[in-house]
């Protein structure tokens, strides 16, 4: 729930945060809409009940960011959340026609993205994201069982999941992606295998499959602490990782990412760029901007946004520029997670690193391959299969080791 705003009175104006440097053209763009009908229990991105809000206004904050921030022509245009399809078909108009009007999203974007959820998709509302200019979506399945997605605080059933993607196809969507997650305290790797092939014979185009994590400030990492959900075995776990890169493959979607999974060309190319450290600029409340080599995040809380484009026409609360170490591990932390790996000469450009980091980055990698966890082609490294379901281990070898320098 969005915390209670102290008196008027008692209100300080927030310290001023310049800018971040102007995006150049053609760079990623991405819209945070941070409405939900319920705050998921294990999720922890900015999100608040829309019962009561403003939306309209919020979408005049944003547009008003957008004259502010958002690069021209950018090369892919994604609005998540929050769960955008919970806007109405007037308000998507006005969002992506006011957003066409500052970027020119239409004429340049290769690939635009919205995150649905299925009590907000029905054949109307896909038949207005189609018409507005948005081929490719995504619904949040996350479980078959209507007992787990209670449990997960999600307020459609399983059947209205079906529904939804059926309202996507019949409207004409020809790029769909289901979000599912797995290791659910209870779930059998059975049973979870039998929900994926039920999803994959849908044929779906993209497939992003998760391990249940507790994050912090979550009421699922509250109730693991209480005893009150216990976490998977982690054995079982690893059954699922492997159950679901052998089911998907089977089907036609290769794993081109440790969760993601898609058909040929069918990629999504706005995730590929994060993957890939690229950079991209997002507007909303909580959104997070990397241009350049800054990051930048704006307020994750409705009225600090909204007082911030108010007064300053953009909403930057913090920012930062990371050293070239701490760029370089980013780098191999982020693009470990991918197919096709890390190439250090790849890495010195996007970090804009000496060859003094790459060599140490290089150092850390040679000894993860002595260790069985990587393997290098060339001059590439790439998670071993021993590495694959140990992915986030080995990303923090790169986070935790290159600052502190290779022994």
């Amino acid at each position: 729930m969005e915390q209670q705003e102290p008196p008027p009175n008692s209100r300080r104006d927030e310290p001023r945060v310049s800018a971040p440097p102007r995006a150049t053209e053609g760079t990623a763009l991405y819209v945070h809409l941070p409405f939900c009908a319920a705050k998921c229990h294990y999720c922890d991105f900015f999100s608040v009940p829309d019962e009561g809000q403003d939306i309209d206004g919020m979408i005049a904050a944003i547009l008003r960011e957008a004259e502010v921030r958002a690069p021209a022509r950018p090369r892919t245009l994604f609005l998540g959340g929050g769960t955008p399809s919970l806007l109405s078909a007037g308000q998507l108009t006005t969002l992506l026609d006011g957003l066409q009007e500052i970027t020119g999203w239409r004429g340049s974007a290769a690939e635009v993205s919205a995150e649905c959820n299925p009590e907000s998709l029905d054949l109307d509302k896909a038949r207005c994201l189609l018409d507005l200019g948005v081929p490719r979506i995504s619904i949040g399945f996350q479980s078959l069982d209507d007992e787990t997605l209670k449990l997960f605080g999600r307020v459609h059933t399983a059947t209205e999941s079906f529904r939804a993607y059926e309202s996507a196809r019949t409207a004409g969507i020809e790029h769909v992606n289901v979000d599912l997650i797995y290791a659910i305290p209870g779930q059998t790797a059975d049973e979870w295998s039998a929900d994926l092939g039920r999803v994959l014979d849908l044929r779906p185009d993209h497939l992003s499959a998760y391990n249940l994590t507790f994050e912090e400030d979550t009421r699922f990492k509250r109730w693991l602490d209480r005893g009150r959900l216990e976490a998977a075995e982690e054995e079982v776990e690893l059954e699922m990782f492997h159950a679901t890169r052998e089911l998907a493959s089977s089907s036609g979607l290769v794993a081109y990412e440790i969760s993601n999974h898609a058909r040929p060309n069918e990629q999504c190319s706005h995730n590929l760029n994060y993957w890939r450290n690229g950079e991209y600029v997002g507007i909303g409340p909580g959104a997070v901007s990397k241009v350049e080599h800054t990051r930048s995040g704006n307020p994750r809380s409705i009225s600090p946004y909204l007082r911030r484009i108010q007064g300053h026409g953009h909403a930057t609360e913090w920012s930062e520029t990371p050293g070239e170490v701490a760029r370089v591990a980013e780098c191999w932390w982020l693009g470990l997670r991918l197919q096709g790996g890390v190439d250090p000469a790849e890495v010195a450009r996007t970090a804009g690193a000496s060859d003094a980091a790459i060599e140490v980055s290089v150092t850390l990698a040679t000894r993860l391959v002595g260790d069985g966890l990587l393997e290098r082609s060339e001059a590439r490294y790439t998670l071993s299969e021993q590495g694959l379901p140990l992915a986030d281990a080995v990303a923090r070898e790169f986070l935790q080791r290159l600052p502190q320098g290779v022994d």
